[in-house]
This record gives structure tokens, sequence and C-alpha cells, in this order.
């Protein structure tokens, strides 16, 4: 019943079937790629791609003139595809596809191979039938030649040949300086797709390849297993014919030896940590070695890890906003070119290298860039323009694990990335001669202070106050708009006895609206007036304060404020913030005690309800605190605090002497608890 009912599907189905086992048993040449990531333009740039609707027989001129132009791969970008039986519309495949014919995609097949055999030199490209979307269609690799330049008739009918070449996402003939530049390349293939006399067809770890084709999803994979590595290889071009046997390309070593070192010794990454700038100590060095994916991924793991989130309440915002010492994206994609374009040829000695400063990031490859880019292409709003890459294949591989970007569109993302972090304009430099690259990446703002405020502490403790001092004012100059450091400043100005320096420094950021985290000055300087005793100063201060969206800020404000006298402030602000601070044992007990002062200021009788309520609530206050307490001084305080208002409260005698003997019991050298114990018997006794 429900086989009578679909009889065009089943017919349909069979039909599939045959065409798939078809396919599977006559191919010889799978794509390198994912289909479904070639269509979508994820592993393939535009300019690499051509879609064709439908096949007829003119089509066939276009497609051979399109594949003679790939094979010249005049930018070094290994060639490109051609998809037949998927209509475009401004260069973007249009899906579900229309599909081709089944029945002739044999004969179409034989007509391209028959056109192309008209290249000169002689040239073949990969045809690879393929279901996409339930349609059969065909798709053409035609990888950079390495006999180019390459020419084709201008049609079937015309036997007159021209080179051709891609100008953007159309083919083209090549004319004046670019039919120059194109036979200046006679013969010439970028290095890493040469093939390498010194090394064996052993040297290369056919697991490692499996591990590509599965991490990049190609239709490869699933027939690896079943085919021998040299076939494996072959498919994916890794070797190369010479004489009676073959030779790994460079590529293949690179990308799928375990010890490319071995034949390629500048084939690492090498990152240095320096405590400052160039002439500073060096902290850490670490070198990367292995195939190009591991030893990057490795390396961008470890700058990742070194990097910094910074969180920042932003004033009127409820969410905070979070930044990095150096954004991910921009890191990855300036190691990620630095690989892709470096040399690796023996006149290149050196690797790739990182240096970390405490305020900038330098990648540094080598060379240069090629010609036909000049630093005023690496200007802000300049675009890169087209020029020849100086490795196809590496470039090739890498954008299929997602690591590269599509051609021109590096340095733009580096910058974009660096501008939504908030950081600082990255610079791309290199010399006349060409002999380096080098991209250097600011760090943000507040990781520059992070890191001096670390170096300050640290000076500090070990007793080098002066140069503690110094090297905050040093990092004050490079970012002025930082309250953090100048509230630093601040309090080491005064702890070094020079009161009248905190308050000049206090002045000079006082009118700057631009300072971010205003507010930390302002307790810093109400800090050192209660320091000297001089609470209406700080009075005055704590009155001018900025709002404070910190929570650690807001902690330190209230207890300025109940150290300033200000009881009833510190009070409303500990009320206002408690569910943020109520897990924090010294807010708690800062808040207990402001309720205590404020309930020993109520002296009348009518206020004795009210009197009793701030004492009960700062009795669970002190409880809590004391569950909280993580050191013998809060927790000895607390419960002296608590043996106070247990009096106040009328409890038992047991309960006051117990909280009490408690606190002595914590901190028995604190003479003011055996002090008030003897003076609370003292009139216990008297009744």
């Amino acid at each position: 019943m429900r086989e009578a009912a679909f009889p065009a599907l089943r017919q349909y189905q069979r039909r599939r079937n045959r065409v798939e086992l078809r396919h599977r048993e006559n191919r010889m040449n799978i794509l390198p790629v994912n289909l479904a990531e070639l269509i979508a333009s994820r592993a393939v740039e535009n300019i690499r791609r051509e879609f064709k609707k439908t096949w007829s027989e003119p089509t066939l001129d276009q497609i051979t003139r399109t594949i003679c132009a790939f094979a010249n791969d005049f930018y070094n970008l290994n060639g490109g595809y051609i998809i037949l039986g998927i209509e475009a519309v401004d260069g973007q495949p249009q899906l579900p596809p229309v599909g081709l014919d089944e029945q002739e995609i044999d004969l179409i097949q034989q007509k391209i191979r028959g056109q192309c055999s008209r290249i000169d030199p002689a040239y073949q490209p990969i045809l690879s039938p393929e279901i996409y979307q339930d349609k059969m269609i065909l798709a053409i690799f035609a990888p950079g030649g390495e006999l180019r330049p390459y020419q084709a008739p201008e049609s079937a009918k015309v036997g007159d040949r021209r080179y051709y070449v891609r100008q953007g996402s159309e083919t083209v003939a090549a004319k004046s300086e670019t039919l120059n530049q194109l036979m200046q390349m006679a013969a010439r293939v970028p290095f890493d797709d040469r093939r390498n006399l010194l090394a064996k067809i052993e040297d290369l770890s056919p697991t490692l390849v499996r591990n590509y084709l599965s991490n990049i999803k190609s239709s490869l994979a699933d027939e690896s297993a079943a085919i021998s590595p040299i076939e494996l290889y072959r498919r994916m071009r890794l070797v190369a014919p010479v004489n009676a046997h073959e030779a790994p390309k460079n590529i293949a070593l690179l990308f799928f030896a375990d010890y490319p070192e071995k034949f390629f010794p500048n084939a690492r990454i090498e990152i240095a940590h320096f405590g400052d700038d160039s002439s500073g100590d060096l902290i850490e060095e670490k070198i990367f070695r292995g195939p190009i994916p591991s030893h990057l991924q490795q390396a961008l793991e470890y700058l990742n890890a070194y990097n910094t989130t910074m969180v920042q309440k932003a004033p009127g915002q409820a969410e905070a906003l979070h930044s990095v010492a150096f954004p991910y994206e921009a890191m990855e994609e300036a190691l990620v070119n630095a690989v892709y374009h470096r040399g690796y040829d023996e006149s290149v000695p050196e690797p790739v290298k990182v240096y970390l400063y405490p305020d900038r990031m330098e990648i540094i490859s080598y060379p240069g860039p090629v010609p036909g880019l000049e630093p005023r292409h690496f200007q802000p709003g300049a675009s890169i323009p087209p020029a020849p890459n100086r490795n196809r294949r590496i470039g090739e591989f890498l954008k299929d694990l997602r690591l590269a970007e599509g051609r021109g569109t590096g340095v733009p993302k580096i910058r974009r990335k660096m501008n939504e972090n908030g950081s600082p304009e990255p610079t791309f430099e290199f010399d006349a001669e060409r002999t380096y690259f080098r991209v250097i990446l600011p760090a943000h703002p507040l990781y520059l202070v992070i890191q001096a405020l670390r170096e300050g502490a640290h000076l500090w403790a070990t007793g080098e106050r002066e140069r503690a001092l110094k090297s905050l004012l040093a990092t004050q100059r490079r970012v002025p708009a930082s309250g953090a450091l100048a509230a630093q400043i601040i309090e080491y100005q005064a702890a070094s006895g020079d009161a009248s320096a905190a308050e000049s420094t206090f002045a000079a950021v006082r009118e700057n609206y631009a300072l971010v985290d205003r507010h930390l000055p302002y307790l810093a300087i109400a800090k050192v007036y209660l320091d000297r005793q001089e609470a209406r100063r700080a009075s005055a201060v704590l009155q001018e304060t900025p709002a404070v969206y910190e929570t650690q800020a807001m902690i330190e404000q209230a207890i300025l404020l109940k150290r300033a006298g200000q009881y009833a402030e510190a009070h409303k602000l500990f009320s206002a913030n408690y569910e943020l601070v109520k897990e924090d044992p010294k807010a708690v007990h800062e808040f207990a005690q402001a309720k205590i002062k404020i309930a020993s200021d109520m002296r009348s009788s009518k206020q004795r309800a009210a009197r009793q309520k701030l004492n009960r609530e700062a009795a669970e206050l002190l409880h809590r605190a004391i569950q909280l307490a993580d050191n013998p001084i809060r927790m000895a305080w607390c419960w002296f605090d608590l043996a106070r208002v247990f009096h106040w409260l009328d409890k038992p005698d047991s309960e006051v002497i117990g909280a009490y003997q408690k606190a002595i019991e914590i901190l028995p050298t604190e003479p003011r608890f055996k002090e008030w114990y003897e003076t609370w018997k003292k009139g216990a006794a008297k009744g």
C-alpha cells in the first residue's frame, strides 16, 4: 500500500543510489574540501568560486577560459572551483540547486576534458560529480599549475589561444603589465607547493592527514581508511612524481610530518615574555614546534591563557563592560597571517617571533611583504591591493581549518577587533629592504593599569617604595584617565609622609571628568584625611564623591563614611547594597557597627523601640559575620561587639559573659576586651 503510493519517490531513490554507486566506483579524485563549506564560501573565498546554473555547449568556452585562469593562479591562491548546477546572483549561490541531468554527467565531463586538452601546456582539472541537497552537480577543481603560464583557446571554433587570469571574480585575458608579470612567473611554483627531494613518503603521517580531513569534514575522510596512504596523498596533491618515484611536497611536510623542523629548521613559533621594554629581563620563553596546525594552535592557546580579562562597571548601565588585554581574534589573525605569509626556504633562518611586553605584543615574521604592498596600504582606512601570495597551499589549508580569513580581510579585522575592545590602534611596519614584517598590538589601557598596580604593589612590599611610586607615575603619564592609578599614587604618597603631594595629585584629577573610576581618588584622599584625624575634610570629600558602581568600592565608601562619623549615610549605603555585600565579613561587620553607633545615639525613652530594633539587627549581622570571618582578629571583634549588643538587649548574663570570653579567648592580647568585660561585671554586680 505504501509502496504503491510513492512510485515516483522509489524510482528517484533507485536512480540516486545508482548514480552514487557509479560515482563512488568510477571517480579517482575527490574534493580536498568540504563541499558545503565550499558552496557557502566558508573555506574558499568568493573570488575562487564560480557558479553555473545549467550546462550547454556555449558554457564550455567560458569554463575552459576560467580553468586556464585558475591554473595560472596569478595571485598564488591555489586556483579555484567551478560548480555546475547551481545558479548565482551577484556571485552568491541560490539554493536549493537547479541540478544537472544525471544522464548527461558523463558527457559533460568528457566535453570538459576534451576542451581542456587544448590548454597549453597540458593541464586537466579535477572533476567531481556530487549529490548536493538531492541534486546532481559537478564540482570542478582547477588548482594552480606547475607549468604556468597556461593559455587556452578563445572558443571551440577559434584556434587562437590567450593567457587568462582572474581579476576579482572575473576571468579576463592577461594584457600589458599583467601579462608581463604572468610571464615572469613562468614555471615558478611557490615554495610550499614544490616537491622536496630530501624527503621520503614515509616522512608523512597518514594519521595526521586523516585527522585533518576529518576536522574539515571532507568527503574524502570517509574513504581515506579504505585506500592506501600513497593514494590518499595523491588525491590531496601532497606528492609529485620524481623520475621513477614520488616525493612529498613541502606543504605535506609542513602540515603532515611529525617533525617538520627536520626539513625546515625555521618552521616554529617562539614567544618571549619580557618584564619591561626591550631592555627588560626575560621572564619566560616558549618554543612551539611540530606540524603547522599543531604548533599554531598551541601558541594561540598559550597567548590566550596569558591574556587578562577585565570587567568594569559603567555608569548608567546594568551590565558591566568586559575587555581583554589583547582581543583573541586580533592575536589569532596576526599570528596566523605571520605563519601564512612568511618564508620557509633556507634563505629565511628565523622563526615567527612573538614578544610580550607590559604595554604591547609584537608579532614578527620574515621576510617582509611581497612587492606590490607598501606601508601606506597598512594605514587606517587604506585597503590592501591584490598581490601574489608567497605561499598558496598553506593559506588554503589554514582556511579549511577556519584559521585564516579571506583574502585582504586580515588587517581590517585586526583593526576592528582592537577597536571593539577599546584598545589603541594596531601598527603594521616593515623595513625598506622587506626583511621583516611586524604587527604591534598595544595593550588595553586598563591592562597597563593592572600591570602597573601589580608591579607597584610588589616593589612597595619589598621596600622599594621610591621605585614603586615612580613606576605608577610613569604609567599615569601614559594612561592619564585612570582613577585607579591616581588613587594608588595618593595612597603611596601619603604613606611616604608626603601628604601635600597626595593632595596635589587629587587636585590634578579632581576636575578630570573623563577619568575612569573617578570615585577612587576621592575615597583615597578621604582615607588620608581620616588617618590624619581630619574627619571634617574627609566628610566634605565623601559628600562630593561621584557615584560608585563597583561592589568593593561601595564597601570602602561606606566604611569611610562610618569612620568620618556619617553613620546614617554609611547605614544607608550598606542597606542599599546589602545583597551585594552580604558575603563579605568585613562589610557585614562594619554594617553592624554602623547600626550599633546609631542605636547608641538614641537616648530618649521614645526611641527605645527603634534602638532595640537596630541592636537586634546588629546582633543578626554579627552572628553572620562570625560565620563568614576567615581571620581570628575579625572574629574576636565580632564577639566583642556582640557581647555589648547582648548587654543592651538585656540578654541573660550567661550570653554576655560567653561572648566576652570568646573574644578574649580568640585574641587574648587585646586589652580593651578585658577592660570592657571588667567594667560590665562591675555594673552587673551593682544590679
